[in-house]
């Protein structure tokens, strides 16, 4: 039976969780940007802001994962399983949330999203195992802390190199041209992400076998500490660290709010600190964590690719299933991610409703996976 690192599932599990209310809202909640100042509420914000912890999470802990497959491997097959792990996550993007989010079988829209990114990461990872590791960790403190350049700079914005620089640099939602009715929507870029997963990964290192645990949880506590603290010295200086800055808004709660909006896509240098931050934390404190939640939590933790994939399944049967009996015309609005259908949408107590029992609803499915692959050893179960 394979041996799993409990408080590593825990959390993870907990931002599938989250994950989900995020994609609830997505598709069953379209309208005003939740994080746009102007137009948002306080529990709307929220809504949104608090699954920006699921992403960089989800990534973060993947790299540690990297690590952790490698303790049971030598260096050059690990290299080979990421490459080979990489390349199945960006064609998962490619071609199964692709259709998900287009329903066209001819792929005229190709979607990458975070599968993508981490799937690309790990590729990279893979090409610099041969490194030593403290020289994969200045990398990632590098991209981290210094992507954020990239905002002083003119990127190309048109052609070969322009394509190249939104797809690894600097893409936040962007439209790539492949050819006549063929392009690429860019959601999410791989090298501030993949800075996310090479620092995973040297985190990894704390939970290799024999490491002290009690120091293990010490540099988690001291690292995010530090990064929280970094983030609030850095949003209160307001120059660098994020291409938006805050502002005094209408009033108070707003101007917090404000504060707090700190950029996704591509993600900021503040971003990352007030995301992984909180995860560092939260992965020293649940080390021996044993409650009812936890265990719930690792039931999603254990099998994160296949939550993923039909939460999402489940969530875009609901989006069309309800459009349907509103009785609107599937068709797309003008987006090119066709969940949006015009004049549809629920109210936001509703979509929490919804959130809660998808994640419910899945739980029986994820725990009966998770006890096959614990006790099976088939290929395939590495990279589903």
């Amino acid at each position: 039976m394979k041996e799993r690192i409990h408080s590593i599932d825990i959390v993870r599990g907990l931002i599938m969780i989250i994950m989900t209310l995020d994609h609830s809202r997505d598709f069953l909640h379209p309208g005003p940007s939740p994080l746009d100042m102007q137009t948002t509420t306080v529990i709307l914000f929220f809504t949104r802001w608090i699954t920006h912890f699921c992403a960089p999470g989800f990534v973060f802990l993947s790299g540690v994962s990297a690590y952790l497959a490698g303790q049971r491997r030598t260096k050059r097959e690990l290299g080979i399983f990421l490459l080979k792990r990489g390349a199945w996550l960006i064609m998962s993007d490619i071609l199964i949330i692709s259709l998900l989010f287009t329903f066209d079988l001819q792929y005229h829209m190709l979607i990458l999203e975070v599968l993508w990114a981490t799937g690309f990461g790990m590729i990279i990872l893979g090409l610099l195992l041969r490194l030593p590791m403290p020289a994969i960790a200045a990398l990632a403190i590098i991209i981290i802390f210094g992507h954020n350049m990239l905002d002083y700079l003119q990127l190309p914005g048109t052609g070969v190199t322009g394509g190249l620089s939104k797809l690894f640099l600097s893409a936040a939602g962007v439209f790539i041209p492949l050819s006549a009715g063929r392009s690429i929507v860019v959601l999410y870029t791989v090298i501030p992400w993949s800075g996310a997963l090479l620092l995973g990964y040297t985190f990894g290192s704390l939970y290799k076998n024999g490491y002290d645990a009690d120091k293990r949880k010490r540099i988690l506590r001291l690292s995010g500490i530090s990064a929280v603290i970094l983030f609030v010295i850095l949003r209160l200086i307001n120059h660098y660290g994020d291409p938006s800055p805050w502002s005094a808004q209408r009033n108070t709660m707003h101007t917090i709010l404000s504060f707090l909006n700190v950029t996704k896509q591509s993600p900021s240098l503040l971003f990352f600190l007030i995301t992984l931050g909180p995860i560092m934390l939260l992965m020293s404190f649940t080390e021996k964590t044993v409650s009812p939640f936890s265990g719930f939590c690792r039931v999603y933790g254990n099998v994160p690719y296949f939550y993923f994939i039909i939460h999402l399944s489940l969530l875009r049967l609901l989006n069309m299933g309800l459009a349907l009996m509103s009785g609107l015309q599937m068709k797309s609005d003008g987006s090119p991610i066709v969940w949006q259908v015009q004049g549809f949408g629920i109210p936001l107590w509703e979509v929490y409703v919804f959130w809660i029992a998808v994640v419910l609803l899945l739980y029986y499915p994820c725990r009966w996976y998770g006890g096959y692959k614990r006790t099976h050893n088939q290929w395939w179960l590495s990279f589903i």
